[in-house]
């Protein structure tokens, strides 16, 4: 069984609405009279907006919101506002029906999580619902709260009870965590448990004991994923990172190379050019690799450092760091490296590299906040020649921490990186391949080819009769986040899906099951291979 949530819209699904809606509350729950066409079309329709569940092409359950007055309560209680509390935006949940073979599953639980998500989005502040007197104890579970007297009659009796936004966080963690919506995004990115808890601990001080050895295991954990000699840890982002690459690099002589393939290499040119850096740049175009020969060629002329991307997160290259090292130690030229969305999701070796740069969150899996920056060997002191934030050396001098520093999020780091290493590399592949074969089957193309892709960044280039924001927003509204609002992305109508974040397989494949529904170009399966 593969799902997909969303706000119904087309001609065909309400047509299934209707049908629903009579076989529960005509044929099931007897509350209305039959009729011959089998059809039962609430009066409320043109106001209902109704979340689906979709099997395939069938309809597994629906449900209803409306937000404007009178609600059918207010037939049933004349007295309604005597029992809800005073001046807060209400809504009224309705239609609640499931096919009978979809009731002991999952279903009821992803409608109701789309829907608690459309009504945050509405704003709305109090849900009020008719509930079965069948249902109680599980409505009762999912938080809400049973007023006034039993509605309806013999056979079809109901009980008001109403939902607090207070109580709809409590809710939505009960079903699926604390979000319906599952981010797929590259950053920010799904949080595991576990490092939620670590930053919520109490701070402590950054010249304490405590925090040197939370610093120290930290420092340790990530010098056993890379190999790297050094590492230091600043509060800031990827780009601060690079920005203190750079302030080492204007400190050598020589002239530089930088490579680009994608934004991010882009990206790298403008830190050199900030700072004034020597240099040149070997550029291919955006989804291709660098190849070893037309390298080996400009390397002839011995730039002093090259420095690159490993993981190109616009396109989802992943470029081949073990050929340029190789190819930069036979010269003896330096490397480094922004490894910023690779790190955690494959090996990394930055055993011999002069630098390179990651951060907490991404596929680290922790909390934006913390800049990395890895060295080969101690950091040079040059007095001052660089601002105080960005001397990689004060890191050196100060056990590390040279400034006010955070610890929780140093704590959040150090449980995500609980779980990096080879057993997540392996997953990753496992879960691309998967993910590219359903692709393919939809008939999407992906940016990158197989061999060079990284498993952790799809990119989509989509036709031109899907426009990436619309499908990214058919995506959320069935409760999947998903990157296509960057201006790389929405200049090229590419659609990003990243696994960097925490995820179950079952999303996953609702996921591809979404994109096929939303974007899919129909292509017969038969006629695709997975290969």
């Amino acid at each position: 069984m593969t799902l997909v949530y969303k706000v119904a819209q087309e001609p065909r699904e309400f047509e299934m609405i209707h049908a629903l809606n009579y076989r529960t509350f005509v044929e099931e729950i007897p509350q209305h009279a039959a009729n011959h066409a089998r059809r039962l079309i609430d009066r409320f329709h043109g106001q209902n907006t109704y979340v689906i569940a979709l099997d395939g092409g069938e309809l597994a359950g629906m449900v209803a919101i409306r937000g404007e007055r009178p609600f059918s309560l207010d037939e049933k209680l004349p007295d309604l506002a005597r029992y809800l509390p005073p001046q807060r935006q209400l809504c009224e949940i309705r239609l609640l029906a499931l096919e009978r073979r979809y009731r002991k599953s999952a279903v009821f639980a992803g409608l109701i999580a789309r829907l608690l998500q459309l009504a945050r989005e509405r704003r709305y502040e109090v849900a009020l619902i008719s509930g079965t007197v069948r249902e109680l104890s599980l409505y009762r579970h999912l938080g809400f709260e049973a007023f006034g007297p039993l509605v309806g009659r013999a056979g079809a009796q109901y009980q008001p009870m109403m939902l607090t936004a207070e109580r709809f966080a409590s809710c939505t963690r009960k079903l699926f965590g604390d979000s319906p919506v599952h981010s797929f995004l590259p950053g920010p990115v799904e949080i595991a448990e576990r490092v939620r808890e670590r930053l919520g601990e109490p701070p402590i001080s950054h010249r304490g004991e405590a925090f040197q050895q939370l610093l120290d295991e930290v420092r340790g954990r990530l010098r056993a994923l890379t190999a790297a000699r050094n590492v230091a840890v600043l509060l800031g982002s990827g780009t601060l990172a690079n920005d203190v690459v750079a302030a080492q690099l204007s400190l050598a002589p020589g002239k530089g190379l930088i490579l680009a393939n994608g934004e991010f290499g882009e990206r790298l040119v403008d830190h050199a050019e900030r700072w004034g850096l020597a240099f040149d740049v070997h550029r291919v175009a955006w989804g291709r690799a660098f190849e070893p020969e037309a390298l080996a060629s400009r390397l002839a002329r011995r730039p002093a450092w090259v420095w690159l991307v490993h993981c190109e997160t616009s396109t989802g290259m992943l470029n081949n760091l073990a050929v340029v090292r190789r190819l930069c130690a036979q010269r003896g030229i330096d490397v480094c490296v922004d490894a910023i969305s690779s790190l955690g999701t494959v090996p990394c070796d930055f055993s011999e590299l002069a630098f390179a740069t990651g951060v907490s969150g991404k596929a680290l899996g922790a909390y934006p906040g913390l800049a990395l920056v890895f060295h080969r060997g101690p950091a040079a002191k040059h007095g001052q020649r660089l601002p105080r934030y960005l001397d990689l050396a004060l890191y050196g001098d100060e056990a590390g921490v040279p400034f006010t520093h955070s610890s929780n999020l140093l704590a959040a780091l150090a449980a995500a990186l609980e779980g990096a290493g080879q057993e997540r590399h392996a997953r990753l592949r496992e879960d691309a391949f998967f993910l590219r074969a359903e692709l393919q089957a939809a008939g999407l193309a992906c940016v990158v080819s197989p061999q060079h892709a990284s498993p952790a960044v799809v990119t989509i280039a989509l036709p031109r009769s899907v426009r990436a924001a619309r499908l990214a927003e058919a995506l959320a509204a069935s409760g999947f986040l998903v990157a296509h609002a960057s201006r790389y992305l929405a200049e090229r109508n590419w659609l990003q899906i990243a696994l960097m974040g925490e995820y179950s397989r079952g999303q996953l494949r609702r996921l591809a099951a979404a994109l096929e529904a939303h974007g899919g170009v129909k292509r017969p399966r038969a006629a695709v291979s997975n290969a």
